[in-house]
């Protein structure tokens, strides 16, 4: 099954490219704020769910802006379904990915406990 593996990391990849499209340019949903990148694509062997991780900075509400996207998440789907040509368009189901975030914080936390490493 590795073939089948490959061909699930090309559409996964496909997605992410596209939906960051998406997501920056087209959508016009008025709770969706802040700087929002979609870092990992998903999708279910049988191609009909894709879990969509989503890092958000500088929103103004966290939950507010997930909610905005699952709430365009029709919308989203469509224009996904336009521009990648496949059989069928997954079920789009956005989760928050603190990695990002988690990154920054431990950068500041070493930062601290070691300054002269990062004077240069």
């Amino acid at each position: 099954m590795p073939e089948n593996q490959a061909r699930l990391g090309r559409i996964e990849e496909e997605y992410r490219k596209e939906l960051s499209q998406i997501i920056g340019y087209e959508l016009k949903n008025p709770n969706v704020t802040g700087l929002i990148s979609v870092t990992k694509v998903k999708v279910s062997n049988d191609l009909k769910f894709a879990k969509v991780f989503v890092s958000i900075l500088n929103a103004k509400n966290l939950k507010e802006t997930l909610a905005g996207l699952k709430k365009s998440s029709g919308f989203i789907r469509s224009e996904l379904a336009r521009r990648v040509n496949l059989r069928n368009t997954p079920e789009l189901v956005f989760e928050l990915d603190d990695s990002l975030e988690y990154g920054a914080k431990i950068d500041t936390i070493l930062k601290e406990i070691m300054p002269q490493k990062f004077e240069k």
